[in-house]
């Protein structure tokens, strides 16, 4: 806000994705901002961080194409990247290629931290909420030799919820239930 009144600017809507991760451009306060700009409800596109913005070179590449087509500007704040001038747009893209970056390596710490617990006989995830009853069908099916696939769509044909409730199994669903009941 105080950014927007030191340029002049008219403060026309102030969007958040809260809670939601920058990774694409799938999110609703980010559509209903490029829908604002892209109609000329707005001029500039005025984002605090870049990696609230996007997280994809990809997506960023996209948005500062359309920028260009619609005409407005975008403008981020913690990098001091305006892309009203090349070199504010050439900045743009190098930080775009951090934020990447950043985004890919927050995967990998994660994948090597569940490595590690693994290996210490931690299992993540939620935990199945599946009957007694289901679980010793699933044990009856799977002795009969029934295959995970034939499993699910009887279990899909019978109605019969899903461990969180969901209305559709899937074989390899069935495969989690059974191997976690069995350690």
């Amino acid at each position: 806000m105080n950014e927007a009144a030191r340029r002049g600017w008219e403060l026309v809507e102030i969007i958040e994705d809260a809670g939601v991760s920058a990774k694409n451009l799938d999110r609703p306060g980010i559509k209903r901002a490029l829908a604002t700009v892209s109609t000329g409800g707005a001029d500039v596109l005025l984002a605090a961080k870049l990696d609230r913005l996007s997280r994809s070179v990809k997506d960023f590449a996209e948005l500062l194409d359309q920028s260009r087509h619609y005409g407005w500007k975008l403008v981020i704040l913690d990098c001091n990247v305006d892309t009203s001038t090349p070199a504010g747009e050439m900045l743009a893209g190098v930080m775009a290629q951090f934020a990447q970056f950043e985004r890919r390596m927050i995967g990998v710490r994660t994948r090597e931290a569940l490595a590690v617990k693994k290996t210490q006989g931690i299992v993540g995830g939620r935990r199945a909420n599946v009957s007694e009853s289901v679980i010793t069908d699933l044990r009856a099916m799977r002795s009969k030799g029934m295959s995970y696939a034939a499993i699910s769509d009887q279990l899909n044909a019978n109605h019969v919820p899903t461990a969180q409730g969901g209305k559709q199994w899937h074989p390899a669903t069935v495969q989690r239930v059974l191997d976690r009941v069995a350690a």
